[in-house]
């Protein structure tokens, strides 16, 4: 991954993605503790409902107690004429004092829609006696009252108030939306069950207490009713859901159950917070019902502007990664692209100054750099030419005193023997090598060195006539190439002086050259004793001399002239001139002779080649 990319990733790693999860977590959190605040919100609410409704039902039953403390529903029972004891009609004059009271708490309290009494002592007309009238209202009559379950309920509470909400029994109440009190009333005196009243009141109230009251923002779509442990709307101020059986609005089961309890649910076919809160000394629940819509605007036009934040935050990013990252990778590419030539040995490589923010002067302090190192590398070089032609210098000086004393010492045994023609041959052949050595050039063609080769060759057949027999296989083509001169002649007396040591055949010497690959191979190959793997392991390019005499203090058994003085010279002349990529390579096994490889590089005379 370039650079490029990597900042990229970097910016959209460490800030989109984390703003983009911190977002949504806060998204997730805010939106599931809607519900959570709500809940709390609205129990307080329906609390304080719970509170009025309360309120008004033990201000009507006080109303109630001071008729029946004032005996004023007692002397409405026990009148001559009960039908006449109205006290919306009478006559202030032909009233007590009780009643009067009575009637101005009455008419203080104008929600009272209705209210009469079932004279258990009446009968006929006399049964039912009217308080406040109410006009066409048609009162159940007591028989029918009698059975049912009601009464029997009245009849339990023995005088404690009874509240029955609308819907509940519309036979008895009326099919307007008022609530109903119904309580037993006793005779004070004996406490005998004399007759049981009804007091309506109207729902002006209830109205007033939901319409007053809101939770939350006035925008939110909030519904109130009062429902009954049958699940039975009682009360709804918007008039649209009186009578209806709750359940049928909502699809998760309901259980109305003491205290309070909230849940999110499909009401109506949209998603709503359900709050519901039983009434205390009530068989009702109050119940809200707010659309999860309304509520959640806030928090989803919240996302929805964190999602157009970061989409512009991606943007800019991707503006950013267009042209100003753009700008920065590029520059840096471009030095990058510069650094790769320079690995790939291309010194000459130089960037393009232009502008004068960083990038342009990390571009001129590469140049720079490349320059010392161009100079620091001429230098470098010129100080290795130097060296390497000391090196050669000083191993071909341990060439030709080694060379010499050997054949010198062939020519001295040829003269104890009186081989005069041989010595003057030998003389001669040996001048003609001295000749190409002295020679002050470190390269020669090969077909010098063959000449030089077989002059050797043929001084060594002169000492050792029966001991072994030569030959060249070098192809014509091959003999104008380059080659370091005193490459071949150390490699093959290697071979005579040490692999045909003590041999009871006749030994064969075989020099061949062939190309490959662009590299000149030069094989020596002999059938004589060979060498150990111990004594290969010996052998090692660049030994320095103080290397040698630790080798000969711990016991080496390897010949040093075996091991490295004419084979180990040419071939860190070679090493020295052509590079690591070339030298000798020395294949041998007892009894097996002996095969040396020279590997160089192809080139004519004079002609430069790949060190």
């Amino acid at each position: 991954m370039n650079l490029r990319y990597k900042l990229f990733t970097a910016f959209l790693g460490l800030i989109i993605i984390p703003l983009f999860i911190l977002g949504m977590i806060m998204f997730f959190v805010t939106y599931n503790s809607i519900e959570k605040k709500y809940s709390q919100q609205s129990e307080y609410s329906l609390k304080a409902i719970s509170y009025s409704i309360s309120s008004i039902f033990k201000d009507m039953n006080n109303v109630t107690d001071n008729g029946i403390a004032t005996s004023v529903f007692h002397m409405a029972l026990s009148a001559e004429d009960p039908t006449k004891q109205d006290l919306t009609d009478a006559e202030q004059l032909s009233l007590n004092a009780s009643q009067r009271n009575f009637r101005s708490l009455l008419y203080n309290h104008p929600s009272i829609s209705y209210a009469f009494l079932y004279n258990f002592n009446g009968k006929g007309s006399s049964e039912i006696v009217s308080l406040f009238n109410k006009e066409n209202f048609r009162t159940l009559p007591y028989d029918k009252f009698k059975e049912s379950e009601l009464y029997h309920e009245v009849m339990t509470l023995n005088g404690v108030p009874k509240w029955v909400a609308p819907h509940e029994n519309p036979e008895l109440t009326g099919t307007e939306p008022v609530f109903t009190q119904i309580r037993l009333i006793k005779e004070l005196s004996f406490f005998q069950n004399i007759g049981i009243l009804v007091v309506q009141i109207k729902n002006w109230e209830f109205e007033s207490i939901f319409r007053n009251l809101k939770i939350g923002d006035s925008n939110q779509k909030v519904s109130f009713m009062l429902v009954n442990d049958n699940g039975l709307i009682l009360f709804d101020p918007d008039r649209k859901l009186d009578g209806q059986i709750l359940q049928t609005y909502i699809t998760k089961e309901l259980s109305f159950k003491k205290g309070f309890q909230s849940f999110k649910t499909q009401f109506d076919g949209e998603r709503s917070i359900v709050s519901m809160y039983h009434l205390k000394d009530y068989p009702w629940s109050l119940v809200s019902v707010t659309s999860w819509d309304t509520l959640s605007r806030e928090v989803t036009i919240f996302a929805r502007w964190f999602v157009v934040v970061m989409f512009i935050c991606l943007l800019a990013a991707l503006i950013f990664n267009l042209f100003f990252m753009n700008r920065i990778t590029g520059g840096i590419a471009v030095i990058a692209r510069f650094m790769r030539r320079v690995e790939d040995g291309d010194l000459s490589s130089r960037m393009e100054e232009k502008g004068n923010d960083e990038l342009t002067l990390l571009a001129k302090g590469f140049n720079d750099l490349m320059d010392k190192i161009n100079n620091l590398f001429n230098r470098v070089k010129l100080e290795q030419d130097r060296k390497n032609q000391a090196e050669m210098r000083v191993l071909q000086a341990q060439i030709k005193p080694h060379f010499l004393f050997n054949t010198l010492e062939s020519i001295n045994v040829l003269a104890v023997q009186n081989e005069g023609r041989k010595v003057s041959e030998m003389v001669y052949r040996l001048a003609s090598i001295l000749r190409i050595s002295i020679q002050d050039r470190d390269e020669i063609t090969i077909l010098e060195e063959i000449t030089h080769l077989r002059n050797y060759l043929d001084i060594q057949k002169f000492r050792f006539e029966d001991v072994f027999d030569y030959e060249i296989d070098i192809p014509k083509e091959l003999h104008g190439c380059g080659i370091l001169k005193l490459t071949l002649q150390p490699l093959v007396e290697n071979s005579i002086q040490h692999g045909f040591e003590g041999i009871d055949y006749k030994g064969k010497l075989t020099i061949k050259g062939w190309e490959e690959r662009g590299n000149l191979i030069l094989r020596i190959e002999d059938n004589g004793i060979g060498m150990s793997s111990s004594q290969l392991s010996m052998f090692q390019y660049m030994v320095s001399d103080n290397a040698e005499h630790d080798v000969q203090q711990t016991g080496g058994n390897v010949h040093l002239e075996r091991r490295g003085l004419g084979v180990r010279s040419v071939a860190d002349r070679i090493r020295i001139k052509y590079g690591a990529g070339y030298g000798i390579f020395i294949c041998s096994s007892r009894e097996s002779g002996t095969i040396i490889q020279c590997v160089i590089p192809k080139y004519g005379q004079g002609e430069g080649h790949n060190a």
